[in-house]
This record gives structure tokens, C-alpha cells and sequence, in this order.
């Protein structure tokens, strides 16, 4: 029987190194190479082609009939080995087709219908579907609402919690230059992954277990979702920082010398291009174990979550070892960061609105404004809105 894995407590890039990065107007991509390729684990992308997805996850520890609404443009396989021996090659491969879901066409749109976010379809077989793995989670996040009757709260948020909760995205064929920086990226020999930089800011980190995977995968970043900021960055900025690193040619003397700066200057590049994603990287997360898998563990994860810093949300494969064999990443918003923010001070003082005002260093009216603000307004009664608006007017 395999180990218990433990849940991933940071973002590690074990057994990976940070390559020198490529730019193309405001994007920069980072190739991330792997040192040992196993290939015990591989991954398979499975396409959707309806215009709405909806997914069942009854089974969970939710409201029964709770479904997932989204554009799913496609689906990972999974596919792993017990005793270590490779995964067959792509197209060696058994797929039960009777596992893809239902599709219904509905005159204007198509739907697929699919159970659960993750579901096993063999022995040795998992589809999931990527980043929304994880945005589903989020949108989970506090989900069933203040377990007390508190009497600031309205029937409907006492009943039925968040309600229908959504976040709003942006597809990754309208981030500015993306798409062409894509086509004419250098994939590296032992490539398996690359961190997304637009304008500086980090968008991603993609990582997968082997070379193949990602030369097959590689496009898949289109069909990705990122945050609205990264959309207007791509508007706003043409080009990236300048950055320069070379090799000091004084102290060059022989085929050593230069093997060693470059190697200096290789070290120092991918120091400073980890300093960049440092937002993510080695970033306290909580994480949430989906399915254990052999020796493999598939895992959510949400940064830790602080209002002045960048976070994010995302998906790994960790091995039993701790090296991710999968990750991939989505930049919260500053507005998705505040709405769960605040959700998540009410949940550490049970929903009691005076004793989170305090936390937060409000008046209780000031909260109250700060719930509407970030659109939760609806979870209080009528007359706590009222008292708190007749408040703001009085002290203007």
C-alpha cells in the first residue's frame, strides 16, 4: 500500500530549473526544465467542443444538485504506473470514450454535461478538468454561509448560504501578444513548463511531467483563463523591462573561463527570474487533497491570502517525494482577493458581524459598506443596510 502523500504546504520547484526567458512585446515566458524525467506519470489533453459545460459535484460535502457553470475548452487524462515503469506513448494508450460526458444541442448553444471535476475512468486512469479544479474550489470557499442565525443576516443567506456565486475571467487568445509569443517560442530540449510574464507581472506557471507532454500542450495556454488585470496590462504595455545579463569578457581566458560564466551568468538569470515569480514561489498555500493516485496526489491549493500581495489559486500533482509533476496557476484579481478576504475573517469569527468589524478595524456600519461594496451586500438584512447608509450620510 502506498504512503499517505502530505498536502503541499508551498509552491517548490524541485527538480526543475529556471531557464534563460524569451521575450515577445509585453510577454515574457520562462521555460522550466525538468532534470530526471520518470515517465511514470503522463497526461493526456481530451478536447471539448460545446459552447457551455455543466458540471454535476454532487458527491461532495455541499448542497445536493450543486452544479459548476463555465466554458470548458477541454479536459487532462491522467495516467500513471505503480510499481515506476513508463506510461505507454500517446496513441498506445486505452481510452473508455463512454467517460466524456453527455452532449446536448440546444439549437443556439451546445452543452456537455459531466460528473464530478475529477472522475477515475480505469485502474490507473483520472480526467480532470484544468483550472477549473481549482476556480471551483475557490468559488467554494465559505460557501454554506454563517451556521449561526445571526439576526443581521437576510432569510435567503441564512437558507441557501452564498447563493449562486460567480467570478468572471478572461480567455488567453485576448491577452495582447500572447498568442504570437507562443508560436515563435524556442522549446527547449527537456522543457516542461513556463512561467507567463505580461508586462512583468506573473500570469502562470504551467508545469507538466515530461517533454512530451508539454511539446503537446504547449498551445493549451491560449485556452487558459487569467484575471482581468493581465488583460489590461497586455493593453497598456508593449514591451517589457529592459533586462540584460552578459558575460564580463576581461575575465575570459580559455574554453573554461567562458563555461564557467556562462554557467555564473545562467545561475544568476534564473535567481532573478525566481525573484520575479516570488509572489507564487516558495509562497505559503493551503491546499486541499482531490485524489491520491499511487504514488501521486492530486491537490488544490489558494495562497495565503494578504490583500497587498498578489495571489493565486491553482492546481499541482505532487509525487510522494514532494516534486511537482503538474502545476498550473491563476492570478486572483484584486477584487476576487478582497471578496474572499473578507469571507474568510467572517468565517474565523463565526459570521458575527460586530466581532469581525472590530478584527478588521471598522465600525460596524463601515463593514457593512465594505460588504456592499464587494457585492455580498445581499447576506444582510434590509434594515442593516439601511442603518448603515443613513450613518454614511449623516457623517458626510
Amino acid at each position: 500500500m502506498a504512503k499517505k502523500i502530505n498536502l503541499i504546504s508551498d509552491i517548490s520547484l524541485k527538480g526543475l530549473e529556471i531557464a534563460p526567458s524569451q521575450v515577445w512585446g509585453s510577454v515574457r515566458l520562462v521555460p522550466l526544465l525538468r532534470r530526471q524525467v520518470r515517465g511514470d506519470l503522463r497526461l493526456l489533453r481530451r478536447n471539448y467542443n460545446e459552447d457551455l459545460t455543466i458540471v454535476s459535484l454532487e458527491g461532495r460535502m455541499m448542497e445536493p444538485g450543486m452544479k459548476y457553470f463555465s466554458y470548458v475548452p477541454h479536459g487532462l487524462v491522467m495516467s500513471w504506473t505503480n510499481d515506476g515503469s513508463p506510461v505507454a506513448a500517446y496513441g498506445g494508450q486505452i481510452v473508455n470514450t463512454n467517460t466524456h460526458g453527455k452532449r446536448i444541442d440546444c439549437g443556439c448553444a451546445s452543452v456537455r454535461l459531466m460528473h464530478r471535476m475529477a472522475k477515475r475512468e480505469g485502474n490507473n486512469q483520472l480526467r480532470f478538468l484544468p483550472l477549473h479544479l481549482a476556480m471551483e474550489g475557490f468559488l467554494s470557499l465559505f460557501f454554506s454561509g454563517p451556521d449561526i442565525a445571526w439576526s443581521e443576516y437576510s432569510k435567503y443567506a441564512l437558507s441557501h448560504g452564498l447563493g449562486c456565486r460567480y467570478e468572471t475571467a478572461v480567455g488567453g487568445r485576448y491577452i495582447a501578444g500572447l498568442e504570437e509569443a507562443l508560436r515563435v517560442f524556442e522549446i527547449h530540449e527537456g522543457q516542461v513548463g513556463v512561467l507567463v510574464f505580461v508586462a512583468e507581472a506573473l500570469a502562470s506557471a504551467f508545469v507538466l511531467p515530461t517533454p512530451e507532454d508539454y511539446r503537446l500542450l504547449h498551445t493549451s495556454l491560449l485556452e487558459d483563463f487569467y484575471g482581468e488585470l493581465l488583460y489590461e496590462y497586455g493593453l497598456l504595455y508593449d514591451t517589457t523591462f529592459p533586462m540584460d545579463v552578459s558575460v564580463e569578457e576581461s575575465k575570459v581566458d580559455s574554453l573554461a573561463d567562458l563555461r564557467q560564466a556562462i554557467q555564473t551568468m545562467r545561475f544568476d538569470w534564473a535567481s532573478f527570474q525566481g525573484f520575479m515569480a516570488s509572489g507564487l514561489l516558495g509562497r505559503r498555500v493551503a491546499s486541499q487533497r482531490v485524489y491520491s493516485a499511487g504514488h501521486f496526489s492530486v491537490q488544490r491549493f489558494i495562497s495565503d491570502l494578504n490583500p497587498k500581495e498578489e495571489n493565486h489559486i491553482g492546481e499541482a500533482i505532487a509525487r510522494d517525494n514532494g516534486e511537482l509533476e503538474y502545476l498550473k496557476t491563476y492570478r486572483l484579481s484584486a477584487a476576487q482577493t478582497r471578496r474572499v478576504y473578507l469571507l474568510s475573517v467572517l468565517a474565523k469569527h463565526n459570521w458575527n458581524v460586530d466581532a469581525t468589524a472590530a478584527a478588521l478595524s471598522h465600525t460596524r456600519e463601515e463593514f457593512v459598506r465594505r460588504l456592499e461594496k464587494a457585492g455580498f451586500g445581499y447576506l444582510l438584512n434590509q434594515q442593516v443596510r439601511d442603518a448603515a447608509r443613513k450613518k454614511a450620510r449623516k457623517t458626510k
